[in-house]
């Protein structure tokens, strides 16, 4: 087994919480403008609601874990990801298929995400922050959850976007 110094493994457990947090944040930028604008796309703006409130519980985790290291979120890369998150949104409302563009950035979003909480397990685990591992596993199988859904509904959402174009509805959100 190997052995870390654990200065580093609690500096890049610490940075890497205060990251996921900002991620979160983004997060929750990202949801609120696709919820803005979605009109067609009912199943989508559940799911999407739902996800939001999965998110904001996963953003208390974070800062329960912070706080059990006596440390608290960046409220600079936070305010930075959520803007990001704002404009990346706004991006993809110039886009004639919208719905598509969210669908497919979610997608890769939400593998983004898994991956971050898959690292931050495996730095707890070499540290000694296990007490953070159901935590942060339950944030990874919601992630993971939200990928599948996605994942899942690709061709759905694809060929209604499809059917509402090619009967001259507005498709795009």
């Amino acid at each position: 087994m190997a052995t870390f110094d654990q200065d580093v493994v609690r500096s890049t457990f610490v940075v890497g919480l205060r990251d996921a947090h900002a991620v979160e944040n983004q997060a929750l930028s990202l949801i609120d403008r696709q919820l803005d604008r979605l009109k067609n796309y009912d199943e989508v703006a559940d799911q999407l609601r739902r996800h939001r409130g999965e998110t904001e519980q996963q953003i208390r985790r974070l800062e329960e874990i912070l706080a059990s290291l006596d440390e608290s979120h960046s409220a600079l890369k936070d305010a930075a990801l959520s803007l990001g998150g704002n404009l990346a949104a706004l991006g993809h409302t110039i886009a004639g298929d919208e719905i598509l563009k969210n669908t497919f950035a979610n997608f890769a979003f939400e593998n983004f995400e898994a991956a971050s909480y898959r690292s931050l397990i495996t730095v707890a685990e070499a540290g000694s922050f296990t007490a953070a591992v159901p935590l942060l596993q339950t944030t990874l199988d919601e992630e993971l959850a939200m990928a599948a859904w996605l994942e899942e509904r690709v061709p759905a959402i694809t060929t209604k976007y499809l059917t509402l174009s090619s009967q001259g509805e507005k498709a795009d959100r």
